[in-house]
């Protein structure tokens, strides 16, 4: 039998492992990007999760032979859901994320507006898809415990991002203090050649410390416990995450606002219907975690991305059918981002999925190790500075001391 401090040992590997991983597979987008003028069988081909390549495309002949290929068609609202007892459209049930873990936040810069993977490219993608459903059945048999027991990543659209809006599928720069601040951020998550130092709980993000993965952040796959639950009552609905447990309440009662100074880490949320869209929108959300974590494939590296007061959250919740919800999410935050932005993703309802207990912090170790180790390489390189110091400051040997002291010794 597995223990617990083996297991956790297992998942604080794994963690570093796929932040090595998240860094590679965003290097390697950048290459694709770089090298978006080169003929289509030069251009280095763009990496999903690190664990498929698409094949090299034309892109300029897509453009002119396949023009559906840039085109995103607005969000149905032809699906009429049934209705709960007091009248509110049913959105109650499981709808975990892992069903587009494998969808990439942000498109290939080469792929410029391109909506759509080509038949080529979605082939790629639904296979390397299969393989990662059955690994797990494969892993039990063989009796080892690895990757396809950690990782759920069941599904990946045909869509080539989850951003609509910008056009090119990718992030808006952050404004300069945007950037000042994500470079001064700390986290166990960030490429370990930064140098950064831990000295005290509060050089880590709050995922890290077991807190909450933050909103809106906490909406998109990881690699597990991507649990999602819509619960409703009367007034109410609920959304209810596997991950740390986090739990959005949301009021539907036309209440106002909460105060100023009130803050959440999912925020203050208020919701609406829209016809058969709950509008949520939500605010005071508390800064210090990231709007987006890098566990969610080509979001951006290090979890350090930083918030403001003002960051600003509308959701709209479409069902499209009985068994999907399209989720459309735009975030601003006229602080730290240059633009506001926004992802569409379909929900998947799954009732098979189960939400197992998220015993995060319970004999949590690593960020007393990161601390204590972290301290001891600054004690090394410290004593080293000042050995490499000493040594330059000291006088050089001149020739005549061997013979003094040839002289000495006679």
């Amino acid at each position: 039998m597995i223990s617990k401090i083996a297991l956790l040992a297992a998942a604080a590997g794994l963690t570093v492992g796929l932040a090595q991983a998240n860094a590679q597979q965003n290097a390697q987008a950048g290459a694709g990007a770089s090298a978006a003028g080169q003929p289509p069988a030069a251009r280095p081909a763009a990496r999903r999760g690190g664990y498929m390549q698409l094949p090299p495309q034309d892109e300029a002949a897509l453009r002119a032979n396949h023009p559906e290929l840039y085109v995103l068609a607005p969000v149905s609202h032809k699906y009429v859901p049934k209705k709960t007892a007091w009248g509110d459209p049913d959105l109650r049930g499981m709808w975990p994320t892992d069903s587009f873990g494998g969808m990439y936040v942000q498109r290939p810069e080469y792929m410029g507006d391109r909506v759509w993977l080509t038949d080529e490219e979605a082939k790629v993608v639904d296979a390397a898809m299969e393989k990662q459903r059955d690994a797990p059945a494969k892993e039990t048999k063989s009796g080892k415990l690895g990757m396809g027991n950690w990782v759920e990543e069941t599904g990946a659209s045909h869509r080539t991002s989850m951003l609509v809006d910008p056009k090119n599928g990718r992030l808006p720069e952050l404004t300069p203090e945007g950037k000042k601040l994500q470079d001064l951020g700390r986290s166990s998550w960030m490429d370990t050649t930064k140098h950064q130092y831990f000295d005290w709980v509060t050089d880590f993000d709050s995922w890290d410390r077991c807190i909450s993965r933050g909103f809106p952040a906490s909406m998109y796959p990881f690699r597990y416990n991507n649990g999602l639950q819509v619960l409703q009552a009367p007034g109410y609905v609920v959304i209810n995450l596997e991950m740390i447990h986090d739990a959005r309440i949301i009021p539907l009662d036309g209440r106002p606002d909460a105060p100023e100074g009130v803050s959440n880490w999912m925020g203050v949320s208020r919701g609406h219907w829209d016809g058969d869209t709950l509008v949520i929108e939500t605010g005071h959300i508390r800064p210090g975690a990231s709007p987006l974590n890098m566990a969610t494939l080509g979001a951006p590296y290090g979890n350090t991305i930083p918030m403001s007061p003002q960051a600003h959250v509308t959701e709209r919740l479409t069902p499209i059918d009985q068994n999907h919800i399209t989720y459309e999410m735009t975030f601003s935050d006229p602080v730290y981002w240059t633009a506001p932005f926004t992802l569409r993703v379909d929900w998947t309802r799954n009732e098979k999925y189960k939400f197992f207990e998220y015993a995060c912090h319970e004999g949590d170790e690593q960020v007393r190790n990161y601390i204590v180790t972290s301290r001891l390489q600054r004690q090394k390189d410290k004593a080293a500075a000042q050995q490499k110091a000493a040594e330059a400051a000291a006088p050089a040997p001149t020739a005549a001391a061997p013979a003094a002291s040839a002289k000495q010794a006679s």
